[in-house]
């Protein structure tokens, strides 16, 4: 049996981590300076589509900064020993915990607005609708902070998100739309409670923005949830078979494929083989540019 790891430093972070931490920076100042405004203005106008939006966006705040939190922590943590595979995974795992975050929000504008729906209260529609209207360009402004440094692709038909596999970011992302949504949604309640008297319409949207984010949310924590599972991902195991087995002069009898950073794999490959070596597996590998850390275990036939 030949065994040939592959011996690197295990960094993993992602080629746009620093720019990414940066942004999301930004975008935690502009949401904290808008949650504050949103707040105090749907306590003294009344509306809840406008309260609901802003302690909708006060826990985006919290989870903008688990986010930047995250991006710190895996930098200044990245050579650790501590960490056999660096600290590629801990984007994820703030992911994770604002997916959490996102679901609860949902939650409680889903009851508060099934409250106010039951029990109509008065809303100053005018101030209302201007506070609405300036978090909504606060939002776009994130948005377009946030999504300005897309990932690069690659050559295989993977999976692509918006920025790549970088969930920390992409959760920042998803907050920062669901943030823009409930501002539309408001915006719309409002209209509709100011010029055609629909005062049920500022609550109903609320119940409906909740639905919304939390399919978001589901969709986030499942992605990040398989990450920090150690999933297995498919496609790149589908490759690394092919190659491997196609030459027909070697079989692999075990095979773990699982994801250590946004844009890094880790594989352990186990073959038996004649005619051949742990040297030429590698070899034949070295396309799939995808997986970092390569462990080749070799087993004559």
């Amino acid at each position: 049996m030949t065994l040939t790891p592959h011996t690197h430093e295990h960094v993993f972070l992602g080629s746009t981590h620093d720019e990414n931490a940066r942004r999301t920076l930004w975008v935690v100042l502009l949401t904290v300076v808008m949650m504050v405004a949103e707040i105090a203005a749907g306590a003294l106008t009344g509306s809840m589509a406008l309260l609901a939006d802003g302690f909708h966006m006060a826990t985006h705040a919290g989870a903008l900064g688990i986010a930047a939190a995250a991006y710190a922590y895996a930098k200044r943590h990245a050579n650790s020993p501590r960490y056999s595979f660096g600290t590629g995974k801990v984007g994820d795992l703030g992911g994770f915990a604002s997916a959490l975050i996102l679901a609860l929000v949902s939650l409680g504008i889903a009851i508060e607005s099934v409250i106010r729906l039951l029990q109509p209260a008065e809303v100053q529609f005018g101030t209302a609708t201007l506070i609405a209207v300036l978090g909504l360009a606060v939002n776009i402004l994130s948005a377009l902070l946030l999504g300005h440094g897309h990932s690069h692709g690659h050559d295989h038909d993977h999976d692509h998100h918006p920025h790549g596999h970088d969930n920390n970011m992409r959760s920042a992302y998803v907050h920062v739309i669901a943030d823009a949504l409930t501002s539309v949604l408001a915006i719309a309640a409002l209209l509709a409670g100011r010029y055609l008297g629909w005062v049920w319409l500022d609550p109903l949207m609320g119940i409906v923005g909740a639905l919304v984010i939390a399919r978001w949310a589901w969709s986030l924590m499942k992605a990040t949830a398989g990450v920090l599972l150690d999933q297995t991902d498919e496609q790149v195991a589908a490759e690394i078979r092919e190659l491997v087995e196609q030459p027909g002069d070697a079989r692999i009898t075990d095979l773990h494929v699982w994801r250590v950073g946004p844009e890094a794999y880790a594989a352990i490959v186990s073959v038996v083989g004649r005619s051949t070596n742990a040297e030429s597996i590698r070899e034949r590998l070295e396309p799939v540019h995808e997986v970092s850390h390569l462990t080749v275990e070799f087993h004559a036939a």
